[in-house]
């Protein structure tokens, strides 16, 4: 894994210690001697990581994680801080300031590059998400809204024996609402969509905490839970094997409270951002392929799934019918009762559509008046049997308007099946030759396209 880190100190000796470091495990690096230009270098080069140092002169560290962390463009970036401080005040300032970690001087190497992939790991799912919904909605790359996470969350704690498990629990903050679990299969069984945080405790000899941490980052439906793992400050090759395995924190006993109120709200904004990104890109997606004012399938998604539909039967698959329905005289109703009464009819009527599909039927509003149904595994004979039965939907009963009046609406409906080999653009100008057909003839009515031999 190779990225950009940004390594911040005031003493050149350090920043090229920890630049050679880096650049043998093939990480691009860039430098700053102080808080200023730490904040430029962050805006300009977009770091993957940034390495800071706490004692600078001017701006300190802390200063300078406070700048970076309230500024859209780098609030996203992964701060670690670097300190020969070791104190849990030093420790919890720093991540009170937005810090994702910390790391003491002098720097363990094994330690670094674990941290180091631990966040790098985190950043790129984040970066994805953030690229994804810019993508979708057509907007830049989306940035953290910085709001303050605070909201209640919920929390389980696995750890070997009760007293330690309620230690742990205890120390939470007060809008975390923690249970805990002695029994690590049980703890895994409760883990649900509610859970926002998991607390396991590595330093007990009743069970390996290391195998729970990879069973919950090989089962999708907790592989984005975040999980603090509790450890002894000696045990650096079980803190390092866990941060590998996927945890995302490491805290050492004894628990302080302090230092773990602030690594669990480190972890609950950080999740809760990625829960957020997710939650827009979902309605990103839906929104790309759904019509704002029916709630339909747009053009654009129906046309993909018609032509799937059209690839298998031209492959000896089931075969698929389509049908175009066009409101009769739509553009009266709009001149008469106004522009709210037709959107309001074409709502009551997508309503009526859908209740009279069936399950495997898709339809869409493919602009203005003008709606497709694609069908199948229905041939002609199932298209106009389905086709028939919603003309008749349509004109059985009229369309109430909020100011009390009722429109008569009909429909014409044009239908074609389509043939092996035809392509998607033939077939649906087959369909809407018929449907002018219908329109020839009357109005509501079902016209089924001619035979392609005719």
């Amino acid at each position: 894994m190779t990225a950009r880190i940004l390594v911040v100190d005031d003493q050149p000796a350090n920043v090229r210690l920890l630049e050679a470091r880096l650049q043998i495990e093939y990480f691009d690096v860039c430098t700053a001697y102080s808080g200023i230009d730490a904040i430029e270098a962050a805006r300009a080069e977009q770091p993957d990581l940034i390495l800071l140092d706490v004692m600078m002169p001017g701006m300190d560290g802390y200063q300078t994680c406070r700048m970076l962390k309230s500024d859209p463009d780098t609030r996203h970036i992964p701060v670690v801080m670097v300190t020969a401080l070791d104190d849990r005040e030093d420790r919890v300032r720093g991540l009170e300031a937005g810090a994702d970690d910390f790391l003491t001087k002098p720097v363990d190497e094994v330690t670094l590059f674990a941290r180091v992939r631990s966040l790098l790991r985190l950043k790129m799912v984040l970066d994805e998400l953030r690229y994804r919904q810019g993508e979708t909605i057509g907007i830049p790359m989306a940035t953290d809204p910085g709001e303050d996470f605070d909201a209640e969350a919920s929390a389980l704690v696995i750890a070997g024996d009760e007293r330690s498990a309620e230690r742990y629990a205890s120390a939470m903050p007060s809008h975390v609402n923690t249970w805990f679990e002695t029994d690590p299969g049980a703890g895994v069984a409760a883990i649900n969509d509610e859970t926002d945080l998991l607390i396991v405790d590595l330093a007990t000899e009743d069970f390996d905490g290391l195998r729970i941490c990879a069973r919950i980052r090989s089962d999708a439906a907790t592989r984005h839970l975040p999980i603090i793992a509790v450890v002894n400050p000696d045990d650096l090759e079980r803190s390092v094997r866990a941060l590998d395995l996927g945890a995302n924190d490491i805290i050492h006993r004894p628990v302080d409270t302090g230092e773990l109120n602030a690594r669990v709200q480190t972890q609950l904004r950080r999740k809760f951002y990625a829960d957020r990104l997710r939650n827009r890109l979902d309605e990103s997606l839906e929104m790309a392929v759904t019509d704002s004012l029916t709630g339909l399938h747009n053009r654009r998604y129906i046309a993909a799934r018609l032509r799937q539909a059209m690839e298998s039967a031209s492959n000896g698959g089931a075969p698929v019918s389509v049908m175009i329905a066009d409101i009769d005289h739509f553009k009266r109703i709009n001149d008469t009762y106004g522009h709210d009464a037709g959107d309001a009819v074409l709502r009551a009527f997508a309503t009526r559509l859908t209740e009279g599909l069936r399950a495997l039927d898709l339809a869409a509003r493919f602009g203005g008046e003008e709606f497709v149904v694609v069908m199948p595994g229905a041939g002609l004979a199932e298209g106009r049997i389905a086709a028939e039965r919603l003309r008749a939907a349509i004109a059985h009963a009229p369309f109430s308007l909020q100011s009390g009046e009722a429109i008569e609406v009909t429909i014409s409906i044009g239908l074609a099946q389509a043939y092996p080999g035809e392509d998607i653009e033939a077939l649906l100008r087959r369909a809407d030759e018929a449907l002018y057909e219908a329109k020839s003839a009357g109005r509501n009515r079902v016209e089924a396209a001619r035979d392609l031999a005719a």
